[in-house]
């Protein structure tokens, strides 16, 4: 593990600035808002404001705010952030970001989670933060080789715990986490004390057992995936392809956010969930800066090629908190997993931690709380 200091070139935010002057803007169908993908409008307003009301500033400051380090597990080099908590007794947590995210995901929670006194809680509920950035994206690079899918991932995450000093901890994660934390707990299950879940897109087949709200979010979900589908093909087949573009237009790689942005947040909240904005340039700034387009991307096509999971279900203490627009059903959790808590929440979607941290944290407290002990910290 060696410290890591994030630098942003000024150069070549200075090229993104003329790129986004210079954009070339489509043609596209009057009056299909966004039936067909991203508005042009909707697009247009948000490069603009990107160009002169966005604080170029922001993503460093932010990024400076917390501690980085990196490592190489199996010959792949892995950036993380490591925020110890002022209390002794913190338990450590291990976050997972999915795509399109990045460890950025995590910042709105390393305060509350980390120092809990000084945001409405209690100290009993610390947390020391790690928080990978998945290889491929961020600082996780280059990617040196193919074959990182979501199984390699996990066997690569205790790894990180390990050389941090951590022998037994928590998993949580969201899209790509709530796929990964769940295996980290099946190769670990004597250090996972207990696993966190939101944000999984899986939609589960309709069931004897499930419940007439079940049964509504179970076709919600295969609507939406018939709809929604054409982002997941693409990179599952084609991520180079698709990366070229996607690292020669920052306006292209804007659209391919926010149209993720707009499906998967809260419907309440139009157009995308209640979400501050600027966390969405910040994190396509980190995209363009670390040319990782089709680096990211890339995990999709693992995904698609890898080996089937292990078929038998948890055993570690899994709790699943769900938002409005999650597909998940606490039927087909409970044959997957350890279930032993199941939150439905008012408000939020799929990007939990941009859209309701507070809800966010409020349940990853109450759920790890009857999982600590004094063993649990450090060695």
């Amino acid at each position: 593990m060696e410290p890591f200091t994030v630098e942003i070139d000024e150069e070549a935010l200075a090229d993104l600035r003329d790129r986004l002057r210079r954009t070339r803007w489509s043609r596209t169908v009057p009056g299909t808002g966004w039936s067909r993908g991203v508005p042009v409008d909707v697009l247009r307003d948000l490069v603009g404001h990107w160009l002169t009301g966005y604080d170029w500033q922001r993503l460093r400051r932010r990024l400076g705010e917390v501690p980085h380090l990196v490592t190489t597990v199996d010959g792949q080099r892995i950036h993380l952030v490591h925020a110890r908590s002022p209390e002794p007794a913190a338990l450590p947590l291990l976050l997972t970001h999915g795509w399109p995210g990045s460890v950025l995901d995590h910042l709105h929670l390393v305060g509350p989670l980390t120092d809990p006194a000084r945001h409405g809680g209690d100290p009993a509920d610390a947390f020391h933060v790690v928080a990978p950035s998945l290889p491929g994206f961020g600082f996780s690079t280059p990617l040196a080789g193919p074959g990182w899918d979501h199984h390699r991932i996990a066997r690569a995450w205790p790894e990180l715990m390990t050389r941090l000093g951590y022998a037994r901890f928590g998993v949580v994660g969201g899209d790509t986490g709530s796929v990964v934390s769940p295996l980290v707990g099946r190769i670990a299950p004597d250090r996972v004390v207990g696993v966190h879940l939101h944000g999984n897109l899986d939609v589960p087949r309709h069931a004897p057992d499930e419940s007439p709200a079940e049964s509504a979010r179970v076709d919600a979900g295969r609507q939406r995936a018939r709809t929604d589908g054409g982002y997941a093909a693409l990179q599952q087949t084609r991520p180079h392809t698709l990366g070229h573009a996607l690292a020669d237009s920052p306006a292209g790689q804007l659209a391919w956010v926010l149209d993720k942005l707009h499906d998967w947040t809260d419907p309440a909240h139009p157009p995308f969930g209640g979400v501050d904005l600027d966390d969405v340039l910040d994190l396509v700034v980190l995209f363009w800066v670390t040319g990782t387009a089709a680096t990211s991307a890339n995990l999709y096509y693992e995904n698609r090629v890898a080996a089937p999971p292990p078929g038998a279900p948890g055993v570690v203490p899994t709790a699943v908190a769900l938002f409005p627009t999650d597909p998940p059903t606490r039927s087909a959790a409970g044959r997957q997993h350890h279930l032993v808590r199941w939150t439905e929440l008012p408000r939020g979607g799929h990007f939990a931690a941009l859209e309701a941290p507070d809800l966010l944290v409020d349940d990853l407290r109450a759920f790890y709380r009857p999982l600590r002990d004094e063993r649990v910290s450090r060695r």
